[in-house]
């Protein structure tokens, strides 16, 4: 399996299997109830992960297109 496979599944396992044990009400970070800012934090950290997939990606090089 490729590393960028391997990649695109981390944010699958921070959101879905995360949310297990992330479940609790009383830390509050940013004002947010910490389920609420794990579930927002992720959303931001998907993004990433994409972007970093997208640049590793050797379909999307230059090089390659031409």
């Amino acid at each position: 399996m490729k590393p960028i496979h391997l990649l695109g599944a981390i944010p699958f396992l921070g959101i879905l299997g995360g949310i297990f044990f992330a479940n609790r009400v009383t830390p509050y970070v940013l004002g947010m109830p910490f389920i609420l800012f794990w579930l927002v934090m992720w959303v931001v950290l998907i993004s990433v992960t994409m972007a970093v997939i997208y640049r590793l990606d050797p379909a999307n090089r230059e090089e390659l297109n031409s």
